[in-house]
């Protein structure tokens, strides 16, 4: 699973657990123990899910997902909430306000873990899939192979880690320093320019023969895989 998930959670306890059993199952974590800190990662990493806790010190989790739930870029992002109320009132205000799925404390990282791969099984089945494809590019990744129409096409690592970084969402546009953060990670310092070099790496390996260009450039914005 190379999904990224985003842990916003103030009891450290419960987050470093969290992390811990959800980095063994191979997801990436980012972790915040605020509102405001959670939001603004949100909208840098733009995670693969968030699990948000309902009762922060500063924003509670149901102000965060109604902004969640209102941003155009951010919308489709699941959300689940983790809460230590149990009454009906309280999970059916919860899922009005968006929220996707809702845990109750204490709850056991198994279920939990179950829960995450469930939704996102569910609404991004790109992301768990073995074989995942975009118009007539395919990636094998139990292979980590990639075809465009019949054709292997090789990349090397980076490029690959692109390409299927780029099919969970596509069409979607990354900036650089999400695509750094996302591709390369938060703790490995890469000049953003250097996106840039694998990008037309990418662009020339998989554009073969006057075939159509895949990586749409969008100035100032970033780059997504989508037709021209």
């Amino acid at each position: 699973m190379s999904a990224t998930v985003l842990v916003v959670e103030d009891e450290k306890s419960i987050s470093t657990l969290i992390q811990y059993n959800l980095e063994k199952e191979g997801f990436k974590v980012l972790a915040s123990e605020t509102g405001e800190e959670g939001f603004e990662l949100i909208k840098k990493n733009l995670p693969d899910l968030v699990l948000l806790d309902w009762m922060l010190p500063d924003l509670s989790g149901i102000d965060i997902c109604k902004q969640i739930k209102k941003d155009t870029k951010l919308k489709s992002i699941p959300v689940i909430m983790l809460t230590a109320k149990s009454e009906e009132t309280d999970k059916i205000r919860g899922f009005e306000t968006g929220a996707d799925d809702y845990v109750t404390k204490p709850f056991s990282t198994k279920e939990l873990i179950l829960r995450i791969k469930a939704l996102l099984k569910r609404v991004k089945p790109s992301l768990t899939e073995d074989i995942v494809s975009f118009k007539d590019i395919k990636i094998d990744r139990l292979a980590r192979r990639v075809y465009r129409g019949d054709k292997e096409i090789k990349l090397g690592p980076t490029e690959y880690n692109l390409l299927n970084f780029f099919i969970k969402n596509p069409t979607r546009v990354y900036s650089r320093e999400q695509l750094l953060n996302q591709v390369w990670g938060n703790d490995i310092y890469v000049e953003s320019r250097t996106v840039d070099v694998h990008i037309r790496r990418l662009r020339k390996a998989i554009n073969l023969d006057d075939q159509d260009d895949l990586i749409r450039t969008v100035r100032s914005a970033g780059y997504a895989l989508d037709s021209q």
